[in-house]
């Protein structure tokens, strides 16, 4: 039995199903990045004065979502005249432009500057522009000069002055103190 010859426009139909030309890396997705940048820093000013200044070792611009997505945070707050009221860094975070919210995740550490001098780590909090409050649901640990504490969950302003905590326990140096229902065991 004599093989059937496939016809010519058969054989060169399948090559060039075969050969494929140059493909693509990478498929891009509806959502990836608009812009992606090494080292990102945005000045945020309320009123025409410098009021947050924030940086990131890497930054992905989602502009139709109008959000940053970044990597090592770095936030610093500033008063009206210019001083650093605090500073927070963190793993990652994501910046909404529209809200002006700024969610900072993993290793989150708040520093203020001295007289206080404090330090308040959590792993999760949040910033908001409109309000001009920094919230957090997670639980945290603080230390000053003026008293430790820690808590399931806070609000404060950026300087940490007006500070608020759900489930608080902690003391204060030179006077110490237990919120009620919070003894120490064995009292």
């Amino acid at each position: 039995m004599r093989p059937r010859l496939l016809p010519l426009a058969a054989i060169l139909a399948t090559a060039a199903c075969a050969e494929r030309g140059v493909a693509p890396s990478q498929v891009a997705s509806a959502d990836s990045a608009d812009q992606v940048m090494a080292g990102m820093a945005h000045t945020i000013t309320r009123d025409g004065i410098k009021s947050t200044y924030l940086e990131a070792e890497s930054a992905w611009v989602y502009q139709s979502r109008e959000v940053t997505d970044m990597k090592g945070l770095r936030v610093t707050f500033y008063n009206e005249n210019g001083a650093v009221r605090s500073v927070i860094t963190a793993d990652s975070g994501s910046y909404e432009m529209r809200s002006g919210t700024l969610d900072a995740r993993g290793n989150v550490v708040a520093t203020t500057p001295p007289p206080d001098s404090g330090v308040l780590k959590t792993e999760h909090l949040l910033f908001d522009r409109a309000t001009n409050q920094i919230t957090s649901d997670t639980g945290y640990t603080f230390t000053s000069k003026r008293g430790n504490g820690s808590g399931a969950s806070f609000e404060t302003d950026p300087d940490f002055r007006r500070f608020r905590s759900w489930q608080p326990r902690g003391r204060q140096r030179g006077e110490g103190f237990l919120l009620p229902g919070q003894e120490e065991p064995g009292t």
